[in-house]
């Protein structure tokens, strides 16, 4: 048995094509690395058709103003350090992410932030529209250097929300409101995190906060759909109650159609809105992940980030829960409402076809008996006429002098000429019903099944 090296036994081997970016795929997007202190500032656009080139052509642009390399034509994210600050861009399926970090010492939190060193105009130009924005302030404190009234006025007076993370080894505070810049904040006392086990909390800071903006997104357009559901409902229930009046086939037809009408509408709002609701779902639970993994502790008097958000972003995302389930079940309704009137309008088709069967039954055994009626004057006609050339047959020989008396002759011919018409009937009508038995059959026999 011999050795290979490992670069040797790598050759023999056949990868799948995708295995490299599959096995990167775990260490894209990786977590800051955070210093104390330091600000951070995110900002979160929507694409609203915002191509990905015009994204790298902005960025480009920066990047040309500080002589950094831009990030490649196919890259979904970017990292640099630019001098004086760490910029990171991240795209997702909806929005992407532009994040700065700038490490400085602020003696008073959010009088600047890492996006005051950023041009003006490029700010002003950035693709798509804001949907989240958040600065975050990093300073290490003792306890009782930190004055709640201080706090409050970093916070423009707005209530604070304050929790120990991360086993109490360091302290957020909050007040989840768009301050005066038209941005959130969040304070961090960091008592003892490195500055991984920093970015990494800031990281969840910053995805807490777009995800839960995202989860709120479906929100108008529930309570805009709700009237609606409602209406809907109420329109079904009035043709459920409908079924039970029926009178005629016209009725059942009408409430049929009515069905497919409103049935096609709300089939039209699940698809306009079921991609919608589905992300407004899935941000939710990344949402709730990211604030559980934060490992939350009560600050005495003040309320904590999960309490918050847990009375007013599940709430939300109930209410589009609601609305995308009410939809849901007004169409299971609607299909059964549909098949039991299609049930309902297909027993008045059999009842009506049983009618017209019998029907058809009445007239053909009226037909027959006409028929029947008919063959016996056909018989009698027939043997009426063969008699009557029995006569003159029999005239004829006795004037000839063949036959003396033509009496007993036409007498006999009249039993004859009786039995022979009605056996040539029988006969023609026998084979005339075999030749329509086995067209039959052979018709039966090449029908396609249905």
């Amino acid at each position: 048995m011999t050795d290979r090296a490992p670069s040797i036994t790598s050759h023999l081997l056949k990868f799948h094509p995708q295995r490299d970016d599959l096995f990167n795929e775990l260490h894209t997007r990786p977590f800051p690395v955070v210093p104390t202190p330091g600000r951070v500032s995110q900002i979160a656009l929507l694409h609203e058709g915002c191509l990905r080139k015009d994204e790298h052509q902005h960025i480009a642009s920066l990047c040309k103003r500080y002589s950094i390399n831009p990030p490649s034509s196919s890259a979904t994210c970017y990292y640099q350090d630019f001098g004086g600050f760490e910029f990171r861009w991240e795209r997702h399926t909806e929005f992407s992410t532009y994040t700065f970090i700038h490490k400085v010492e602020s003696p008073e939190p959010f009088q600047r932030t890492a996006l005051s060193l950023l041009p003006d105009e490029w700010l002003a130009s950035l693709p798509g529209a804001v949907i989240s924005g958040l600065h975050i302030e990093i300073e290490s404190h003792e306890d009782s250097a930190l004055s709640l009234e201080q706090l409050r006025h970093s916070f423009e007076g707005h209530r604070i929300l304050s929790s120990y993370v991360r086993d109490r080894k360091a302290q957020l505070w909050t007040a989840y409101r768009i301050h005066s810049d038209g941005m959130g904040r969040i304070f961090i006392n960091n008592m003892s995190l490195n500055p991984c086990q920093t970015g990494r909390l800031v990281r969840r800071m910053l995805e807490l906060e777009t995800y839960r903006m995202m989860a709120l997104m479906a929100l108008p357009l529930a309570k805009q759909l709700a009237p609606q559901v409602t209406e809907m409902d109420q329109q079904l229930a009035l043709i459920i109650q409908q079924i039970t009046d029926i009178e005629s086939l016209e009725d059942e037809r009408r409430l049929l159609g009515e069905l497919t009408t409103l049935a096609a509408r709300i089939e039209q709002l699940i698809s306009d809105t079921n991609y919608r609701f589905s992300a407004t779902t899935a941000y939710y639970e990344l949402a709730m992940t990211r604030l559980n993994e934060m490992r939350e502790k009560e600050v005495a008097g003040l309320q904590t980030l999960n309490e918050f958000l847990s009375r007013r972003l599940t709430p939300a995302w109930r209410t589009c829960e609601t609305v995308r389930e009410d939809l849901d079940e007004l169409s299971r309704r609607i299909d059964r409402a549909s098949e039991l009137l299609r049930t309902r309008v297909n027993l008045t088709i059999e009842a009506q076809n049983q009618s017209l069967l019998q029907s058809m039954d009445r007239r053909s055994k009226l037909q027959l008996r006409l028929q029947q009626a008919v063959e016996g004057l056909s018989v009698a006609v027939i043997s009426y006429h063969l008699v009557g050339l029995v006569k003159y047959l029999a005239e004829s020989a006795r004037s000839l002098g063949w036959i003396e008396n033509t009496g007993l002759i036409i007498g006999a011919s009249v039993p004859i000429a009786v039995a022979t018409v009605w056996f040539s009937l029988s006969r023609f009508k026998k084979r005339l019903d075999r030749v329509n038995r086995e067209m039959k059959e052979r018709y039966i026999g090449t029908k396609p099944s249905a």
